[in-house]
């Protein structure tokens, strides 16, 4: 357009670069005011006034819209390329993808959706196998995309990278190990939190027990680091390389949060559902109902009817302008997302219905609205699928056996003590829970010993060598 009013009509490039600002503008005054001028300059260069009224036609439509060949070229490089790597390299792609839109929920769901729809798998974040970012990594059944743990709402890089870097001597295998290997000082009480919510402690305990056990946690971590910064040492440091050392126990009791609320947990701090959606268990039933699924609910629907099911992943209640209440919420199923409006008679029959978390089914009629695909509701009902039995918590042990010990003046004798007393518990292999407590100048130290079998033998020995009273049987 710029070569045209120069060649055609003798514009300087300063004149060129306003008519071309002005035809995008598309104000009417300054294109009268400029069609006047290229009419002008075209007659000077010799050109009729017909022919230029009409070169101006032909350029007047295209300015609503002209694109730079350029910028036509880069754009269809980077449509090309990206392509290309989708296709050739995909679990590589999305995993670059993820981690480009980290702090962005709306389109980690979409890329792990898309992840779904092609079988990549996507592993939940975990303490042992997580990155700060998303990462690749190898299973059975081939590549997977591993959650990154900064992408975990209130976690930032600064918080898990001491962590990553502790793990580099092997996987964390309890509570306590993760508290004396990583350097916890930079993981607050929101980020501990937030990390057991999602299930990345889960192969450490579980979320509703780590929950209840966060302060803790943290205050043993805090007490491992001063005794390393210090250099102290305790009587567990003079076991060498002979006895493993043991570590010190939290004693993490009590029950599991329920599945909804974990679920609950991942929605709000990873921005979906990943472990399990709340509607999975209801989704087969309900294809055998001749649902709609809400992903499949697009403009050629517009003005049918239609039965939809899903959980309410948001309710806003709302008045219309004469005052009448009325709902505006999202459906959500496996497939996708659907709007929908609750007018004031239908919400007057239905108003219990609209809480977020409950599965509905739903009749309505698809509208398209502002250029957004809604449903507009006649009825609704609550759908109750046969909910999954919690498993049952593990029983406890039969007895628990305390051996209580105290420091001396001589670390040999110490090391000798605490050689026979494990000697001592192998013998006797069961299930019945075994603690050491060790008194010392400092304060106590509690930890697990392997589990034994009770018997009025093995009682009879370890007071043997840690006398009467210290041997206390539960």
């Amino acid at each position: 357009m710029l070569f045209i009013v120069r060649a055609f009509a003798g514009y300087t490039l300063g004149q060129a670069d306003i008519f071309r600002k002005a035809m995008g503008k598309k104000i009417p005054e300054v294109m009268q005011k400029e069609r006047a001028n290229f009419i002008a300059g075209a007659k000077k260069k010799g050109f009729s006034q017909k022919l230029a009224e009409q070169v101006f036609e032909l350029i007047e439509p295209f300015a609503g819209y002209a694109f730079n060949k350029a910028h036509s070229t880069s754009y269809a490089m980077i449509a090309y390329e990206t392509a290309y790597f989708k296709a050739n390299y995909t679990v590589e792609f999305m995993c670059a993808l993820m981690t480009m839109h980290m702090g962005q929920p709306e389109k980690i769901r979409s890329a792990v959706s898309d992840c779904i729809r092609m079988g990549i798998k996507v592993l939940p974040p975990d303490i042992n196998k997580s990155n700060v970012e998303f990462s690749i990594e190898k299973t059975d059944n081939g590549d997977a995309i591993r959650f990154g743990l900064s992408a975990i709402k209130n976690v930032g890089a600064g918080a898990v990278e001491p962590i990553i870097a502790a793990r580099a001597e092997g996987e964390f295998q309890s509570v306590a190990d993760l508290c004396r290997r990583a350097d916890l000082r930079s993981v607050n009480k929101k980020v501990m939190e937030s990390l057991i919510k999602v299930g990345a402690l889960d192969k450490l305990g579980k979320r509703g027990v780590l929950l209840a056990s966060i302060d803790r946690i943290l205050s043993l971590a805090q007490r491992e680091h001063r005794l390393q910064e210090t250099g102290q040492t305790t009587m567990f440091d003079l076991f060498g390389d002979s006895v493993q050392t043991p570590l010190p126990e939290l004693d993490l009791a009590g029950m599991d949060a329920p599945k909804s609320e974990r679920l609950a947990w991942e929605h709000e701090l990873l921005g979906l559902y990943l472990s399990e959606h709340p509607f999975s268990s209801a989704s087969k039933k309900l294809a055998a109902m001749h649902t709609t699924l809400c992903g499949q609910i697009d403009e050629s629907m517009v003005g049918k009817s239609l039965t939809v099911a899903g959980m309410l992943s948001s309710v806003r209640h709302l008045f219309t302008r004469d005052s009448k209440p009325f709902v505006a919420a999202t459906l959500e199923d496996l497939d996708g997302t659907v709007p929908m409006n609750v007018w004031p008679e239908v919400y007057q029959r239905t108003k219990d219905l609209w809480e977020e978390g409950n599965l509905l089914l739903v009749d309505g009629k698809v509208q398209s609205r502002r250029d957004q695909i809604q449903i507009s509701v006649d009825s609704a009902r609550l759908y109750l699928p046969d909910e999954e039995p919690e498993p049952a918590p593990a029983p406890p042990p039969k007895r628990k056996i305390r051996i209580i010990v105290a420091e001396s003046d001589s670390k040999e004798a110490d090391v000798e003590l605490l050689k026979k007393i494990f000697d001592i518990v192998k013998q006797y292999p069961g299930k019945d829970d075994v603690r050491l407590r060790v008194e010392g100048l400092s304060g106590g130290n509690t930890v697990r010993l392997p589990a034994t079998g009770y018997t009025p033998e093995l009682q009879k020995r370890l007071v043997e060598i840690v006398g009467e009273g210290n041997v206390v049987v539960e």
